[in-house]
């Protein structure tokens, strides 16, 4: 776990951002190992010795700016109240918004997959940051399960992580190698597989049995892993 040195000034605090920003734009330009201390000082406005105040290696570095990455994109994945409440909605809206935060961030998340299998301590780090997505992935679909709308067989972790597996390397393989297919097709692929992976039974999902207004029933369905899924609904938003 990252652990942080308070900053009681607000010159501090500004300091210590603007070195985050140095090293997270040096990093995503140039690559870990081709960015020098002394490039983020530069970069920054700081003297080299100053960089030491608040961390303790480039490391340490990279590790918060992993940290802040991945943070952003939880938060930017978050369907949020205004979304309409039919789960099906929810997740084309989670899958959608994922697919654009990880389009705004893809160069550093595989900068940081490619750190962890080389550093035990960026995959320790991998590791607790990918968990706040299982966990939320998880709740959402235990919500759903006891609402009577998912297949209530699936194991709420591990589906959360498969799934979640999938909607990434979708995403690597159409935003960074270049797989041909736009925003609409690519939402609603995800959004269909997914939905049928859990069992959702919903009035919207397509070619679901259930007709408007009949009761809910759980279907069973067989389940279709890296900075993990964030296109689960979150557990306030099932």
């Amino acid at each position: 776990m990252i652990v942080r040195s308070p900053m009681p000034t607000s010159k501090g605090r500004r300091t210590r951002a603007a070195l985050l920003q140095a090293g997270r734009e040096a990093f995503e330009e140039h690559g870990y190992d081709a960015v020098r201390i002394d490039d983020v000082c530069g970069r920054a406005g700081v003297s080299h010795g100053t960089f030491y105040t608040y961390f303790g290696s480039k490391e340490a570095l990279f590790g918060e700016v992993a940290e802040a990455v991945v943070g952003e994109m939880f938060a930017a994945s978050v369907v949020g109240a205004a979304a309409p409440d039919d789960p099906y909605a929810r997740i084309e809206a989670a899958n959608r918004l994922y697919l654009r935060a990880w389009a705004a961030n893809s160069r550093l998340v595989r900068m940081f997959e490619q750190a962890a299998t080389a550093d035990g301590r960026f995959g320790r780090l991998l590791l607790e940051l990918r968990e706040v997505f299982v966990r939320r992935g998880a709740e959402g679909l235990r919500r759903l399960q006891e609402q009577g709308l998912a297949d209530p067989s699936l194991d709420p972790r591990l589906t959360a992580i498969m799934l979640g597996g999938m909607v990434e390397h979708f995403a690597h393989v159409w935003l960074d190698l270049g797989e041909q297919a736009d925003e609409e097709t690519a939402v609603g692929h995800l959004t269909r597989l997914w939905a049928r992976a859990i069992g959702l039974t919903s009035a919207s999902v397509p070619g679901s049995p259930r007709s408007p207004g009949s009761a809910p029933t759980s279907a069973s369905a067989a389940a279709p892993a890296s900075v993990p899924a964030l296109a689960f609904p979150e557990e306030e938003d099932v």
